[in-house]
């Protein structure tokens, strides 16, 4: 960046701003502001809802990418806006979500009110640019956060929000840093962006490779590396979404292969500070499975009724619910532990299977498919060991199986690391955006020469 400070400063007296040109002003948002509260009507009332005016959620926030919020989820009518309490705020206004989380910002365009979850920030004199003021609170939101207050929820309370301190600049110097942004922020996200979808391709690629490969075997190149014969025949699999199969690999029910065992329901009493270790959804998400988010149950409350659910090293987990997509396996942390309901063992047969074939298998679409049909028509999107035991695999040959999964292991772990590559890329963009915002707000970089030139600024951020 080629964008130098201002010729004189002067200290702000705000920590998070620090010294500021000399001729800006630093001044809590209540001095030009207006801090407006939000409200929600009854849910009960039909006449309340679905009306024509624009009602802000800190939902309606979270999902807000860009600087500007035109329609929300949801509407009221004019009864119901009268029957929470809630005041219509003017397009240009700043809404903030103000309990958790704290600092989901965008400026409004269009009259709207919130609920109790957001507060807006209405200009009271024309000296003040809404657009500036949102770049000045993205600044600051670390500061926003840490001033949220409470015991069962933050909240960034309305005082605390009109005593927020950013920085004022002239008016005509306001728009120009606005407009600098503007065009800055939208070459990052632009970049973000095309990263972002190149992810989501590397996870096709990568999914699309354990689907064929499981079904297929390896490609000729990699085959005869193996020993395997490159060019072999297929076969029709019986089964017509399945497709077809190597001629020497048998279709048959899953339950030969492996068996399959769901996590007892337990009750809340019984959970415990220490003790034997109650496997939760949030610890099988990656390639072994953790701790993380259990609970404990007494040794003796186990062995009296849940010990033949304790897993065993080289068990596969996956969860029963509709967030398939991961298999996790128990290694020498998670031994022993019991599975929650809603986690399913896996336990594959060693004469039949190959454990690393299955936990490949699980991830392919061949047994997503089969997972999500076992779901139509349910209203509980739940699947179970009784559905399990109704899918079908193709199974190569035992050495053929370790094969298969020694390629996947190489061959994916090299499309993670391209992933893991380009996620490290966007987080420096990120962190450049914000400091770019930072810099242009508090006044350390002068750019209004660039934003009437329009010269470049973005440089070498990749």
């Amino acid at each position: 960046m080629h964008v130098k400070p201002y010729s004189r400063y002067k200290r702000s007296g705000v920590e998070w701003l620090g010294d500021v040109p000399e001729h800006w002003d630093a001044l809590p948002l209540k001095r030009r502001h207006r801090v407006v509260n939000g409200g929600t009507p009854s849910s009960g009332e039909e006449n309340y809802w679905d009306g024509e005016i624009n009602w802000i959620t800190p939902e309606d926030l979270g999902k807000n990418e860009t600087k500007r919020i035109g329609s929300s989820r949801r509407t009221l009518s004019l009864d119901g806006l009268q029957n929470c309490g809630a005041q219509l705020v003017p397009r240009d206004s700043i809404v903030l979500s103000t309990r958790a989380p704290i600092g989901h910002i965008a400026v409004t365009d269009r009259e709207s009110c919130t609920n109790q979850g957001c507060r807006a920030l209405v200009p009271t004199t024309r000296r003040t640019l809404a657009d500036f003021v949102y770049y000045s609170l993205v600044a600051s939101r670390p500061v926003l956060q840490a001033s949220g207050k409470g015991t069962t929820f933050m909240e960034l309370a309305a005082g605390a929000l009109g005593a927020h301190a950013v920085p004022f600049p002239p008016a005509d110097e306001q728009r120009a840093i606005a407009h600098f942004l503007d065009r800055e922020t939208v070459k990052l996200d632009t970049l973000v962006e095309k990263k972002r979808a190149l992810i989501e391709k590397l996870k096709e690629k990568r999914t699309t490779l354990i689907s064929r490969t499981v079904t297929r075997g390896l490609p000729p190149d990699a085959a005869r590396a193996a020993g395997l014969n490159p060019n072999p025949k297929l076969k029709l699999s019986g089964v017509e979404w399945y497709g077809d199969v190597l001629d020497d690999w048998a279709v048959k029910p899953l339950k030969r292969g492996v068996r399959f065992l769901e996590g007892p329901g337990i009750m809340a009493a019984d959970f415990l500070d220490e003790g034997v270790p109650l496997l939760r959804i949030a610890g099988i998400g990656g390639r072994t499975a953790t701790l993380e988010g259990c609970n404990y149950l007494s040794s003796d409350l186990v062995k009296e009724r849940w010990s033949h659910f304790r897993v065993r090293r080289g068990d596969l987990l996956i969860s029963g619910s509709a967030s398939t997509g991961f298999c996790s396996e128990v290694d020498e942390v998670t031994e022993g532990a019991v599975p929650y309901t809603g986690i399913i063992i896996i336990r594959p047969r060693p004469q039949e299977v190959e454990k690393d074939f299955i936990r490949w298998f699980c991830l392919s679409d061949q047994f997503l498919t089969q997972a999500n049909l076992a779901r139509t028509g349910s209203t509980i999107q739940h699947f179970g060991p009784s559905h399990l035991s109704r899918m079908v695999i193709a199974l190569p040959p035992l050495t053929e199986q370790r094969v298969i999964a020694h390629y996947l292991d190489r061959e994916t772990a090299k499309i993670d690391r391209m992933v893991e590559k380009v996620e490290a890329a966007i987080e420096r963009l990120r962190e450049y955006r914000v400091s770019l915002i930072t810099a242009a707000v508090t006044g350390k970089i002068d750019v209004r020469g660039e934003t009437r030139d329009n010269k470049p600024v973005l440089t070498s951020v990749s």
